[in-house]
């Protein structure tokens, strides 16, 4: 696949997440999808009663031609999603497992 294809399911995974949220009020979630430096998030942020809030559900990045998958706060799986969208476990970092934990992935290790 091509880095284009890969922006485009990105972006759509995480807008999809933004519409599906159900945060309090005081919680704003946001969409960063930076096309020009390869970074995508899914941020929360504000207050739960006395408690600040920020955080980040999604963060993926493209380098050099694969998605690495920073961080997932997601219960179905990032990578789950990716492969449904076609992406080849060869193309697919999970960049949250030490280097050397990822040898013993099925996806790809750096």
């Amino acid at each position: 696949m091509e880095i284009e294809q890969y922006r485009r399911i990105i972006q759509d995974l995480i807008l999809a997440r933004l519409q599906q949220q159900c945060s309090p009020e005081e919680v704003e979630t946001q969409a960063v999808l930076d096309t020009e430096g390869d970074h995508y998030l899914l941020l929360h942020t504000g207050w739960r009663g006395n408690s600040r809030t920020h955080g980040c559900s999604i963060h993926l990045d493209i380098k050099d031609g694969k998605i690495w998958i920073q961080h997932d706060g997601t219960e179905v799986g990032i990578a789950t999603l990716l492969l449904e969208q076609g992406v080849p476990k060869e193309d697919i970092v999970l960049a949250f497992h030490s280097p050397y934990m990822r040898q013993f992935t099925e996806f790809a290790t750096h």
